[in-house]
């Protein structure tokens, strides 16, 4: 699929659930938020068919985000049934890793490549005060989980506030490069203000070579996450609305007031 700026779009974010069992500073307000109601969250029906349709036209990459994905019900089974969808290359989650340690091995066997997870600090208090309930020790499980299950690369996520170079994210970088983990930086970022930045060791933030297009757990096709153009897959054939989506895919993004990252999976 080509957008109207010759882009090669070939990949899609898929977000199962708003639900995380994180409360994370710069993601979530601390007395939570109204979850979407199950009536409106995507069956795993309607991902499974939206998905056979984009890998019809050009995707070839899924990742699966929250929220926290695990936070879902039967989410190793729909990893499973993506999974089956020829076509499919490069099959990844990005999670915050607490619940890893019970799911690692069973994703695997369901078809899941690869993890990225999401970890700030390595430190057990600021990981707490960061995610506002976290314990470090279920990341670390996890995290082990996911190399004994054999999920590789296994990718750290760690959002910084301005730069690569400070303390704790130079002691995260430490600690991966220790344990064989890519750590990439991610600029803290706010849709409202059009306020982000490329991903340092990562390919995220590149306007001009994006190549990607997201499922919101609520039917809705993002074309860019700085931005309020959506598309309703329920409104339309799945094909209609991948080709309203690449139409309308801007040049770059400039800010959104409708998005909110807990909902959207960055």
């Amino acid at each position: 699929m080509l957008d109207n700026f010759n882009r090669k779009i070939n990949y899609l974010r898929i977000s199962v659930t708003d639900r995380c069992n994180l409360r994370c500073t710069y993601c979530m307000p601390e007395e939570g938020i109204d979850s979407i109601s199950h009536k409106d969250v995507l069956s795993f029906e309607e991902i499974i068919e939206f998905t056979k349709v984009a890998v019809s036209l050009g995707v070839n990459k899924v990742r699966f985000t929250g929220g926290e994905p695990l936070a879902r019900k039967g989410c190793v089974e729909l990893v499973q049934m993506i999974a089956s969808i020829n076509g499919i290359e490069d099959l990844s989650m990005t999670t915050n890793g607490t619940m890893l340690d019970k799911y690692a091995m069973q994703l695997k066997d369901a078809g899941l490549n690869r993890v990225n997870i999401s970890l700030d600090s390595i430190d057990p208090a600021k990981y707490k005060s960061i995610t506002r309930c976290g314990e470090l020790e279920d990341v670390f499980r996890g995290i082990e989980a996911a190399r004994q299950a054999g999920l590789l690369p296994i990718k750290i996520n760690c959002v910084i506030k301005e730069s690569p170079n400070e303390a704790e994210a130079q002691n995260v970088k430490r600690w991966g490069e220790e344990n064989g983990l890519e750590v990439r930086f991610i600029e803290e970022m706010d849709i409202e203000k059009g306020q982000f930045g490329v991903v340092h060791g990562g390919e995220g933030g590149d306007c001009a070579n994006c190549n990607r297009l997201r499922l919101t757990s609520n039917g809705f096709i993002l074309p860019c996450l700085f931005s309020d153009i959506s598309i309703n897959i329920r409104e339309m054939d799945y094909k209609t609305a991948l080709s309203k989506a690449l139409e309308q895919k801007p040049a770059c993004g400039l800010h959104g007031s409708s998005n909110k990252f807990y909902s959207i999976g960055g």
